[in-house]
């Protein structure tokens, strides 16, 4: 991914303000979707796995 600050014309800048408040809102975008990531996919697949290991197991007993 290019550096969209690198992109600008050479003769002006960007304030330092400015470029922290994008990059803290591509950092709070960046963390939502890996939490979201983790609640919605990683999680219930691993409960998924657990509960039919649980049940392999458990017939395998008998």
């Amino acid at each position: 991914m290019d550096n969209p600050f690198k992109r600008i014309i050479h003769h002006q800048s960007v304030p330092e303000v400015l470029k922290k408040k994008v990059l803290s809102d591509i950092g709070m975008i960046k963390l939502t979707l890996d939490i979201a990531d983790l609640f919605l996919v990683k999680y219930p697949n691993t409960v998924g796995d657990l509960l039919s290991s649980n049940n392999n197991n458990f017939n395998k007993k008998d």
